[in-house]
């Protein structure tokens, strides 16, 4: 999915340059700023997942007729800050929205959206439902992700409950504290934050800081979530706007699951 693919409609960043010289009157005239919603049900951003579903023969493309189901919801990954023991951050932040699309066999995806000057753009697909799915079963509590073991959590209170198998295996089933999960984090990423010398090596995963990512002009293919459905689908020319956390969190996500995809037996 490159920029096209996001739907004709969204301001580009030189349009948004542009709109500095218009008169007042032009402006106000001007539609709104698309929503994560919007972003997600363009008719680019539709075709684009057209083409997703179909990718594995699945579906025919004329056939997948995509659906963008709900409201986005916000996705919180393991934040730095609280790793680093900054008092007062809370345990994850905010790295961009999820909205579940699902193809007319049935099949679902992720599209993330990141806030950008225009509005809200879509810069990933990933099979599955994953972030949504959680968001649900985390039944109003902070739900998050802690990317470097694939695992989802809910945090309620002063606890940390498990999502999912990978966070049963890092808290146990009952889960944890608040206090005793900070200090799991600090022992198994406490020396991998940006400036250390981990960060500096530029190592992938834990918290290195990631290289910017080159423009790329044609959509990049990553493996799947390792749950054997097929590839996500990624734009990388977007990663460099998109700020350091998302950037990690497309590196951390691909190393989880090339490792699945080389570990699962056949």
């Amino acid at each position: 999915m490159n920029a096209r693919a996001t739907g004709a409609g969204l301001l580009t960043t030189a349009a948004l340059v542009l709109l500095g010289a218009l008169p007042a009157d032009a402006a106000e005239s001007l539609p709104p700023a698309p929503t994560p919603e919007q972003a997600a049900s363009a008719p680019g951003t539709l075709e684009t997942l057209s083409r997703f579903f179909a990718r594995d023969g699945a579906v025919a493309r004329s056939a997948a007729a995509p659906r963008v189901e709900g409201r986005s919801v916000p996705v919180r990954i393991l934040s730095p800050d609280f790793v680093a023991g900054k008092p007062g951050v809370p345990v994850a932040r905010v790295e961009f929205r999820a909205s579940r699309a699902v193809s007319s066999d049935g099949r679902k995806a992720s599209l993330w959206t990141v806030e950008q000057p225009g509005g809200w753009q879509v810069v990933n697909i990933a099979t599955g439902d994953d972030e949504i799915r959680y968001a649900e079963l985390g039944g109003g509590g902070l739900v998050f992700r802690e990317p470097q073991i694939d695992a989802w959590y809910v945090q309620k209170g002063a606890k940390v409950l498990p999502l999912d198998e990978d966070a049963v295996r890092a808290v146990g089933r009952n889960g944890t504290s608040l206090a005793a999960y900070r200090d799991r984090v600090v022992r198994a990423y406490g020396d991998k934050l940006p400036g250390s010398a981990y960060a500096r090596k530029g190592a992938a995963g834990g918290y290195g800081e990631p290289r910017a990512a080159e423009p790329a002009a044609a959509p990049v293919a990553a493996p799947g979530r390792g749950s054997g459905d097929g590839p996500a689908v990624t734009v990388a020319s977007t990663t460099a706007g998109v700020g350091a956390g998302l950037a990690l969190l497309l590196m951390s996500a691909a190393a989880i699951r090339r490792r699945r995809a080389t570990t699962r037996e056949p």
